[in-house]
């Protein structure tokens, strides 16, 4: 497969999902990325920083930051501190979030059929098992990168 096919192939997958949510943007006056963050949160238990966000969803730390206190202002998300570590901040949805959260499935949902039909069973877990060894494999490419990159 051409590098080049292949990197537009995800990209298109990216703009489909964010075209969905910007439908939640549209209703609820957020923007992508504290859509975004929400989603992080709602699907992510366990994984509840900012840190969290910026190294999983690759998304800059200043936009995160930014998008947080937005979203802390507009009394959807609150901030924990940790228990055993003052520097570190969980983040919590509120209450206010629910509905947001509920079109998020919704959505995901509308996204997953449109993305997997007239796949057979058997085919939809083989892309599964192919993803996952394509991301392991990104991810250690990725870290190979910075590594030399820090030399």
């Amino acid at each position: 497969m051409n590098s080049t096919h292949f990197l537009v192939q995800f990209r298109q997958l990216n703009k489909l999902y964010e075209c969905m949510l910007k439908e939640i943007c549209g209703r609820h006056k957020l923007t992508l990325i504290e859509t975004t963050i929400i989603s992080f949160l709602y699907n992510n238990p366990g994984r509840d920083t900012a840190a969290d966000i910026v190294e999983l969803r690759m998304l800059s730390k200043e936009n995160v930051s930014q998008a947080v206190e937005l979203l802390i202002q507009k009394s959807l998300l609150k901030r924990i501190p940790d228990e055993n570590d003052r520097r570190r901040i969980h983040l919590e949805l509120l209450p206010d979030a629910i509905p947001i959260t509920n079109e998020i499935d919704t959505i995901k949902e509308t996204f997953r059929t449109e993305l997997f039909h007239g796949f057979s069973k058997e085919e939809e877990e083989q892309l599964e098992f192919l993803n996952r060894k394509l991301m392991e494999n990104a991810k250690n490419a990725f870290k190979m990168q910075q590594q030399n990159s820090d030399k």
